[in-house]
């Protein structure tokens, strides 16, 4: 799994729909997750920790959550499978007698972010989501990266490798 972050929410310049662009520590790879309307208002929100007079959706969860003992430990966006990701949010009690127990929760990628960023909890994206539904933003340096690699490669003997 690899941590990753809200970095904007943007709209899709054909059909107008909102999208969570997340990034990797590095800022190299994007993954663009087109979102509904109400998702992506919670999203703004809670990244501006706005805090309105009554709780919104996301927040009523989180309020339950906490409520019932539990504290959201991180969400992952661990399928791409259609054109639709999946997403589970992790939820943990800590039991007197020192038991960690974990529930696990089906969710919409847009739910589980907006989730965790009201709970700062981490948000983490599979290895193969990563691999099948991200961009890169700085495709120069990854080009000059691996260009730098077939150059390392290329000067490399087997005798290099002695022990």
């Amino acid at each position: 799994m690899i941590e990753m972050f809200v970095a904007a929410i943007t709209q899709d310049g054909q059909t107008h729909t909102p999208i969570v662009i997340l990034h990797d520590a590095t800022r190299r790879r994007a993954l663009p997750i087109w979102i509904g309307l109400p998702e992506a208002k919670a999203i703004l929100l809670a990244l501006d920790a706005h805090k309105l007079a009554r709780p919104m959706t996301h927040d009523l969860m989180l309020n339950m959550i906490v409520q019932m003992g539990y504290r959201v430990q991180k969400v992952e966006i661990n399928e791409l499978s259609k054109d639709t990701y999946f997403a589970t949010i992790f939820l943990q009690l800590a039991d007197r007698a020192g038991l960690d127990l974990t529930k696990s929760i089906d969710s919409r990628p847009s739910d589980a972010i907006a989730l965790a960023l009201r709970a700062k909890a981490p948000i983490y994206v599979s290895a193969q989501v990563v691999a099948d539904g991200t961009h890169a933003i700085d495709s120069e340096k990854d080009e000059r990266e691996a260009q730098e690699f077939k150059d390392f490669l290329s000067n490399v003997n087997a005798s290099d490798f002695k022990s």
